[in-house]
């Protein structure tokens, strides 16, 4: 071996030795960690599909008949009381007609008691023996057909203000004008039979607002009536308003090229009118509540079974555990684990195993999760 090739050999052997010593190991891993809290941990079911907001009661409205628009007392955005007129088509000649009816019936009404007095009259003169009897079946006919005649003319005047009713839209419940489909002098026509147009009003009753939304037949069982409920909505970010469920429907959706659901509805416990019907939303049901509880991230527990604890070393040391209730975010740690333990957060990290040399790179005081949202 000729001495540049000696000189070559040693170097190389001199790196490696180098490299066993210095280089040789794993590095460690770099790891977020955080510690047990004590915390309320619920057990929650969520929904499978966006859900839609509604109204309790709403109301979309046409005249029953045809015409012009000849009042408008409402704009979008008013509120409004039952039984109160929120437009009328032209309908001066219905309205003279139910004033003729009117006084027809007075005016019939007027000689009905006339006639009823003269009966009276006539049968207590009969009684006395001063009238005769065939005067005073008369005067008794008289009445009676006076007394019917009167009462046809009040159902004639029942008649023409039905009529009249016909050309206007009246409130049926308390609520809040939604859309108006018509300007002042514009013809309106009802909706042929079997042909959908859209409705002239909209009324809401947003005194009541619910939200329905699928969950999933696995998770159905658990939900009933009278349970809490927590509802969000992209229109107002992170913001949660409370709910409780009202219904439960006794029947499986089964949709194409979709899970298999049972819907639910959900009343907002306190409604407000910036709820409006249409907003698609998210409803998270509590199915059960613990209090005081020790907890850790959902995300740091492996298949519900243990996490990895850091040790004093910062070694990793597989740490069975048991869980008690779970959500998608906290879960419920009956036994394995103290409060002043520190865990693993970052579990997906490549490497994390039991046993390994890690560096905590950031400690976590509280985690910042999100559930999930339908990209459907």
């Amino acid at each position: 071996m000729t001495k540049n090739k000696k000189i070559i050999a040693g170097v190389i052997v001199l790196f490696i030795i180098i490299v066993s010593f210095s280089g040789g190991g794993e590095n460690p891993i770099e790891v977020s960690a955080i510690k047990p809290e004590i915390r309320t941990v619920e057990k929650t079911v969520s929904n499978t599909r966006a859900g839609t907001i509604d109204a309790c009661r709403r109301a979309k409205m046409s005249p029953a008949m045809g015409g012009q628009i000849a009042s408008l007392t409402v704009k979008e955005g008013d509120m409004v009381k039952k039984d109160q007129i929120l437009l009328e088509l032209w309908n001066k000649e219905t309205k003279a007609r139910v004033v003729a009816a009117e006084r027809t019936a007075e005016q019939v009404c007027i000689l009905s008691d006339k006639a009823n007095r003269d009966a009276n009259r006539i049968t207590e003169l009969f009684t006395k023996g001063l009238a005769s009897e065939e005067s005073k079946e008369t005067a008794v006919s008289n009445a009676e057909s006076s007394a019917a005649s009167c009462n046809a003319s009040k159902a004639q005047v029942d008649v023409t203000k039905a009529s009249l009713e016909r050309t206007m839209l009246i409130a049926p419940f308390d609520g809040i004008i939604a859309e108006i489909e018509g300007e002042l002098g514009e013809y309106v026509t009802p909706s042929p039979v079997g042909v959908a147009t859209k409705p002239t009003v909209d009324l809401i009753d947003n005194s009541c607002i619910y939200i329905k939304a699928p969950i999933d037949e696995i998770d159905a069982p658990e939900v009933v009536s009278g349970l809490k409920a927590r509802i969000t909505m992209d229109a107002f970010g992170q913001e949660e308003f409370p709910a409780t469920v009202t219904r439960v429907a006794p029947y499986v959706l089964d949709l194409e090229k979709q899970a298999r659901t049972v819907e639910i509805e959900a009343v907002f416990d306190n409604p407000q009118n910036v709820l409006l019907p249409g907003y698609s939303a998210d409803i998270t049901i509590i199915i059960d509540t613990v209090e005081d509880a020790l907890s850790v991230p959902t995300q740091a527990v492996v298949r519900d079974k243990f996490v990895y604890l850091i040790n004093e070393d910062d070694t990793l040391v597989k740490q069975n555990i048991e869980v008690g209730l779970s959500n998608w975010q906290y879960s419920e740690v009956l036994s394995g684990l103290t409060i002043d333990d520190r865990i693993v957060l970052s579990i997906d990290r490549k490497g994390v195993e039991d046993g390994v040399k890690v560096i905590v790179e950031e400690e976590i005081e509280e985690v910042q999760t999100f559930g999930p949202r339908d990209v459907s």
